[in-house]
């Protein structure tokens, strides 16, 4: 059970790294995105595309961190780690669904797509 709970830490730095990284390559796009804005340039679709990346991100780096959160409540089944892991999927789920409806959006859609 102890390799479980490497599993589980190894796992949530994973989700941590891939929303670190996602933030970092969103911080750096909005900074040249700025710039542009400031030299007079329509920047307005590069907005909704880096939102929708940095989107892409965090939810990659959640699933990530539930899967982390399962794993640990595999070697420790209490009802209060159940309850947590409950609660974590539920406002995950939610944050998954809203963020999807976001990118569905018109904006984030490219040019052959309908």
């Amino acid at each position: 059970m102890e390799i479980l709970q490497y599993v589980s830490k190894t796992i949530g730095v994973i989700g941590i790294f891939v929303i670190c990284w996602g933030v970092l390559l969103g911080l750096i796009d909005f900074v040249r995105i700025e710039f542009d804005y400031l030299r007079g340039r329509n920047v307005r679709n590069r907005r909704y595309l880096l939102r929708h990346h940095l989107g892409s991100y965090l939810l990659a780096g959640l699933e990530f961190l539930i899967a982390a959160d399962i794993v640990r409540t595999i070697v420790d089944p209490t009802l209060v780690e159940l309850a947590i892991l409950g609660s974590i999927i539920a406002i995950r789920t939610a944050i998954s669904f809203f963020l999807n409806m976001e990118m569905k959006h018109p904006h984030y859609r490219t040019e052959g797509e309908s």
